[in-house]
């Protein structure tokens, strides 16, 4: 390397300035052109290197002579005046296709050679060489390419008319009978996405984009965003430089993109090229460089070995010429016969001029974005057909990876489903709709890592069958029709004016039934309901002036009565039985002659009142049996009047409501009162129609609802969802619709409210047509979102949250009235009640049975005759006082009646009888 170093610095200067060369450039101020002018000096220098190791350049030594220039022609031609006064070997550039013409008319007037390698369809076959292929073998190449691809109709997007002139041979493939050709034009930019989206809604699948280098990346990106990006359509690009780009963003969508270029990054030849003498440049690899980058490398590389035998066979003599002379070079015309007929090989491949002086055998190579980037599909060469490199095997069925797959998703617009999203600022894209199935969507494609387009259906059908024609409309009609292909003008004439778009994927309020699944398939359902009631939320009742009564039921409120009754008659009865309580009214007198028992009727039915209310009474039990039965009537009403306290907070504090229907059956049975309905011809309304034309159903209500509404059809039916809400906040009127619905109205309009429970089962999912290759995986996408929750999540988030959700949420709880207490509720009460007087009552037949047997034993009266006494004592419940039962004494002086009127048992107190002192003087 040193040894050559030294011979670049010292043999020019041992050789004279006789032997060095001049070459010219023009080139335009700007960063990206930099390159191209570093390249041209780059390819100088890698000539003077090659020189001592090269037979071809031997004795060659160029030195370069750059010049910065603009569009002013007037300053163009300045700068070539300077460039021939220095007396040049030839011009190479600018690349500005108006200048480049103009400094072709000034190197034809001094013979001086022009080299160009830029696209242009103006110069002329005279000493102008243009190193890129020319327009017409580009037509050709494209119109080659078309037909194998079999494209019937197509649509030609440029931004230049000068771009249309590649497209001459496709132009010409137009046929009114069959073939036709759409040409759009992009406009001035940087915004192409009105007319990106007039193709999309066109309808064509085949693209031929036309267009410079400099607007491409723009241009696909915005084609992105509008959804011109999908696996349904095919794109051309014609530039020559799609390599060049950052085609991350475009690889996934599952569009298919072929492009060409000239430079084959691969070739190890060109590989080496670039490694030695390119390095300086800073370019990753040979893929980012610029064609005509490499075109100007590869034109300095031909002039050299084109100068080598013109130097050998004309003395050369490179002398300066003035623009304003009528001198020419003689040798110029020379020179560029020697270049057209020189050929080799280098970074654009095989460089050959033909007779017209147009490059010729060059070769292109066709390629093809795909998940990892562009692959080399085929070749073509200008003198031969396409050669097609073949496919690799195809992956198994279930591998493919969605990375590469757009789908267009078919949405209609219904809260919260699908719903535009709300800014200030103008959406554009998928951005302008969100929404319960917008976010699924989104989830998948992360789950699954595909790109969707979202299209509207602007009237909403979700599809219903016409048995006239055999074909379904909306949304199931445009799913059914994505397997179709339009294979004439008519039809793509009809798409374009209708605004036609087929659909890989529907999802919205989609229900899953029978004849839907006989056309089209569905992924497992996201979201599970059913048809429900939409009426007023319940007024609430006027409070009654017996509410007091409310928090017990009927039934409680006559077993109280009857147990209070029960109760008063036991106490006063046992009272009565128990010897306990008949007591002595006067202390002071030891035998009284009559007994006092304080539980009459009246004063039993006191303290069972007075226990009732908690407020007691001036009568205590002294016996242990009505003892027994206080302590127990006692548990009772303290339990009872806690109940009926408690209880009757919350009846103070809640609200009746008032429910005209509960249920289906009670809106049938109305017979018309409350008017009700369904969305016209919509899967509720059909649910009611099939229960009804059902042989054998033995669910008579719901044919019974379907004739009502078929009858009244006109004024119970409604068009859409949001008109039947409307119709049950104006009127008495009662609207039949999914669950889902009604639950998402309820949240936000807080007098509506379901009415009673689901009167069918279905489901929601995600539409696709038969035999969808992605079914299985979309399928347990929507499993693994159910899993892991998301989908409660999302459903949440948009019922309960957005778009003013849970409004509502507080009147909920109110809503609910107590429960009044039945006999279920305080049964235990009683049962405690009744045990406790059972064992009072046996207690109490003890305890008498045992007084009398006492008495009997010391009275020496029979049992019998004592017992029979004191029945029918206790059984003529008349008084409450009773004569007691003297003791016998020694003296006969007691007289038979006051035996007879003595209790039979006893003991008499004695009483002592103290004189007054008068008496006793």
């Amino acid at each position: 390397m040193l040894i050559q170093l030294l011979y670049l610095t010292i043999l020019p200067s041992v050789l004279g300035h006789g032997k060095k060369v001049t070459l010219g450039g023009l080139f335009p101020d700007n960063p990206e052109e930099d390159l191209m002018q570093k390249t041209f000096e780059l390819s100088i220098n890698a000539v003077n290197k090659m020189r001592h190791t090269s037979e071809e350049l031997s004795h060659v030594y160029f030195e370069p002579e750059s010049m910065v220039v603009t569009d002013d022609i007037y300053g163009t031609s300045q700068s070539v005046c300077l460039l021939v006064e220095k007396g040049i070997a030839a011009i190479f550039g600018p690349q500005d296709e108006v200048t480049s013409v103009y400094v072709q008319s000034m190197c034809d007037t001094m013979d001086v050679p022009y080299i160009v390698g830029h696209w242009n369809t103006d110069l002329s076959r005279m000493k102008a060489i243009n190193f890129y292929p020319h327009f017409e073998a580009m037509s050709m190449f494209f119109l080659q390419l078309v037909t194998e691809f079999k494209w019937e109709s197509f649509t030609i997007l440029y931004d230049s008319s000068s771009g249309l002139v590649r497209m001459k041979k496709l132009l010409q493939k137009w046929d009114p009978k069959g073939y036709p050709v759409t040409i759009r034009y992009l406009g001035e930019g940087p915004d192409y996405r009105a007319t990106l989206k007039r193709v999309k809604y066109s309808g064509d699948h085949n693209i031929v984009l036309e267009c410079t280098h400099e607007i491409l990346e723009e241009v696909l990106t915005q084609s992105l965003q509008v959804g011109l990006l999908s696996d349904r359509h095919k794109i051309i690009i014609t530039s020559m430089d799609l390599q060049m780009l950052d085609l991350n963003p475009f690889q996934h969508s599952g569009v298919n993109i072929t492009g060409v270029r000239l430079v084959d990054p691969e070739d190890p030849d060109s590989i080496e090229i670039f490694d030695n003498y390119l390095y300086e440049l800073g370019l990753e690899d040979l893929s980012k460089m610029h064609t005509e980058w490499a075109l100007i490398f590869d034109a300095v590389q031909l002039f050299a070995r084109a100068f080598k035998p013109f130097k050998e066979a004309v003395k050369v003599n490179v002398r300066s010429l003035a623009c304003d002379g009528y001198d020419t070079w003689e040798h110029g015309a020379s020179l560029a016969n020697f270049i057209r007929n020189i050929e080799m090989k280098g970074l654009t491949g095989l460089i050959k001029f033909d007779t017209n002086g147009f490059r010729s055998d060059f070769k292109l190579d066709i390629v093809r974005l795909g998940n990892e980037g562009l692959k080399t599909i085929g070749t073509w060469n200008s003198t031969n057909s396409i050669e097609w490199f073949p496919d690799p095997p195809p992956p198994i069925d279930g591998d493919e990876d969605l990375a590469n797959k757009t789908f267009i998703v078919l949405i209609s617009l219904l809260d919260p489903f699908n719903m535009l999203t709300e800014s200030s600022t103008m959406k554009t894209g998928n951005d302008r709709y969100e929404g319960f199935t917008i976010d699924i969507i989104h989830e998948l494609s992360k789950l699954l890592h595909f790109n969707y387009t979202f299209v509207e259906q602007t009237d909403k059908n979700t599809g219903k069958y016409n048995p006239v024609t055999g074909k379904w409309n909306g949304m199931i009609g445009k799913i059914i029709d994505k397997t179709a292909s339009f294979n004439n003008y008519k039809k793509t004439f009809i798409k374009v004016i209708f605004n036609y778009q087929e659909a890989d994927l529907a999802i919205t309020d989609l229900t899953i039934t029978s004849d839907r699944e006989k056309v089209i398939d569905f992924t497992h359902p996201f979201m599970h309901l059913g048809i429900s009631i939409l009426y007023k939320k319940p007024s609430k009742a006027a409070p009654s002036l017996f509410q007091f009564l409310a928090p017990l039921s009927n039934e409680v409120w006559v077993y109280l009565l009857a147990a209070h009754i029960l109760a008063t008659l036991l106490l006063y009865f046992i009272a009565r039985i128990n010897p306990n309580e008949w007591s002595n009214p006067y202390p002071c007198i030891e035998e009284p002659e009559a007994l006092e028992n304080q539980f009459s009727l009246t004063n039993s039915f006191w303290f069972c009142i007075g226990s009732f209310l908690q407020q007691g009474s001036d009568c205590a039990p002294i016996g242990t049996s009505t003892r027994m039965l206080a302590t127990t009537w006692y548990f009772f009403c303290m339990i009872m009047t806690s109940s009926y306290t408690a209880n009757l907070a919350a009846f103070l504090t809640v609200e009746t409501i008032i429910r005209p229907i509960k249920s289906a059956e009670d809106l049938a049975n109305w017979n018309g009162v409350i008017k009700y309905g369904a969305k016209r011809d919509g899967a509720t309304y059909n649910f009611f129609k099939n229960y009804a034309t059902l042989k054998g159903s033995n669910y008579s209500t719901y044919a019974k609802m379907f004739k009502y509404m078929e009858d009244n059809a006109k004024d119970v039916l409604t068009d859409s969802n949001d008109e039947g809400a409307e119709r049950v906040l104006k009127e008495n009127y009662a609207f039949l619709m999914e669950s889902s619905s009604i639950e998402y109205l309820a949240q936000r309009q807080c007098n509506l409210s379901q009415v009673g429970g689901l009167l069918d089962n279905k489901g929601f999912g995600i539409a696709m047509r038969k035999h969808f290759p992605y079914r299985n995986k979309l399928n347990t996408a929507v499993l693994h979102l159910q899993e892991s929750g998301v989908l409660s999540e999302l459903k949440k988030k948009w019922w309960n949250e957005k778009r003013g959700g849970g409004r509502c949420r507080e009147d909920s709880g109110g809503t609910s009235a107590a429960a009044e207490l039945s006999l279920d509720h305080v049964g235990g009460v009683f049962l405690v009640l009744v045990v406790g007087v059972g064992i009072s009552c046996l207690y109490t037949i003890w305890e008498m049975m045992w007084v009398i047997g006492c008495t009997s034993y010391k009275e020496g009266i029979p049992f019998k005759e004592a017992l029979t006494t004191e029945l029918q004592f206790i059984i003529r419940c008349r008084g409450s006082t009773r004569r007691a039962r003297r003791r016998k004494s020694s003296s006969n002086s007691t007289s038979k009646s006051e035996k007879d009127d003595s209790p039979p048992y006893g003991f008499v107190p004695a009483v002592i009888t103290i004189a007054h002192e008068e008496d006793q003087t």
